[in-house]
């Protein structure tokens, strides 16, 4: 049986994406991704334009850098969501000064109240040197909560490293 919420943490690089569209693919229900980056420069461009090829063309794309309670409202009950990833939609807030408790809080609603199965995709920030400036100890830190408020409501939970999966929380389907 595959959980309602799946929290997918690794660093950068780690793997964490391949393994959650994996997982996602193996549900065998339509799919759809939730992008939450937003493309400023070449870098970005050809990164995103590798994670749509690496997915292939059956999956549904909504790219919402912000508020991701509309799309997460409108998935049914026989849809699977990737959402890739909670690092980026944290540092578009944090970009945007919003209050980070409000957007949190919203998110977890959102994905409580959402029919849809959900993988969700985050950065494990906090096995790192300290930041030397205030608004890189202030991102660590929100990822931080919103890390484990999400590992909170999820059912299954799972660190990526090289490409390993490691169950933190619940079984893998």
């Amino acid at each position: 049986m595959y959980p309602s919420l799946t929290l997918i943490l690794g660093g950068a690089a780690s793997g964490k994406s391949a393994f959650s569209e994996q997982l996602v693919d193996s549900t065998g229900k339509p799919r759809v991704y939730l992008a939450t980056s937003q493309v400023f420069d070449d870098e970005m461009r050809l990164k995103v334009e590798q994670h749509i090829m690496q997915r292939g063309p059956d999956w549904t794309t909504i790219e919402e850098p912000l508020d991701l309670g509309p799309a997460l409202s409108e998935l049914t009950a026989d849809q699977v969501c990737l959402v890739d990833c909670a690092t980026m939609w944290l540092s578009n807030h944090l970009l945007a000064e919003s209050d980070l408790d409000k957007a949190r809080t919203d998110l977890l609603t959102a994905l409580r109240d959402c029919e849809a199965q959900v993988v969700v995709v985050s950065n494990e920030v906090g096995q790192g040197i300290v930041p030397d400036n205030a608004l890189a100890r202030k991102f660590r830190e929100a990822q931080g909560r919103l890390n484990i408020a999400l590992a909170a409501e999820a059912d299954l939970v799972v660190q990526v490293t090289a490409g390993l999966p490691l169950v933190l929380k619940g079984q893998l389907p």
